[in-house]
């Protein structure tokens, strides 16, 4: 099967993947010249919903869009759907992801509980009617100073107690065993296979 991916973002892109190699072949919509989507929406299902039928659209393929973010007890979810510019649109992905990290930071106190949240969503085709939607959540801390190398985003200030590291101190490998994205891709293609084979 052939998929775009609806994401310029490499991060992402590596370890969906890493995720579904070698079953689902993907393209990734830059490579076919596709404009990332807007993302004006509150939730992180409609912004990913919005992004799978643009790119579906634009490629006349299938396509695959994952929305996530970071969100944070403390701070009533937030990032949350803001997670790539909570500190502003300025700059690079890695000084934006810097500002970031510095702001989740600086708005922090005691209550560290958060979660990674990521909404992936497939389209048959652009106006598909019945969307394969699938949700996963990774539970966490933030970490009080980043650590760790891997990853992007706020992976390193985000700590697994359980495991002592932070997402950005673990392997890709481990990473994709356990992460949100991971855990709403196989939800996601548990849904593909029944819908094959409803």
């Amino acid at each position: 099967m052939k998929l775009v991916l609806a994401s310029n973002n490499p991060g992402k892109r590596r370890e969906i993947e890493a995720l579904l190699a070698p079953a689902i072949e993907l393209v990734a919509q830059s490579a076919l010249g596709i404009a990332e989507a807007e993302e004006p929406h509150a939730s992180f299902v409609e912004n990913a919903l919005a992004k799978a039928r643009h790119a579906s659209r634009a490629a006349a393929l299938p396509a695959l869009a994952d929305d996530s973010g970071l969100c944070v007890d403390a701070l009533r979810g937030a990032p949350g759907v803001h997670s790539a510019y909570y500190a502003g649109r300025e700059g690079s992905r890695e000084e934006r992801d810097a500002r970031n990290n510095r702001r989740l930071l600086a708005e922090l106190k005691d209550d560290r509980r958060g979660y990674y949240c990521c909404l992936m969503v497939m389209v048959r085709h652009a106006e598909d009617p019945r969307p394969l939607i699938a949700e996963g959540i990774w539970r966490g801390e933030i970490a009080r100073a980043p650590r760790g190398a891997n990853g992007f985003g706020y992976d390193p200030l985000f700590l697994l107690p359980a495991l002592g590291k932070t997402a950005a101190e673990l392997s890709p490998a481990e990473k994709n065993r356990i992460s949100h994205r991971a855990l709403a891709l196989r939800k996601l293609l548990e849904l593909l296979h029944a819908a094959d084979h409803a």
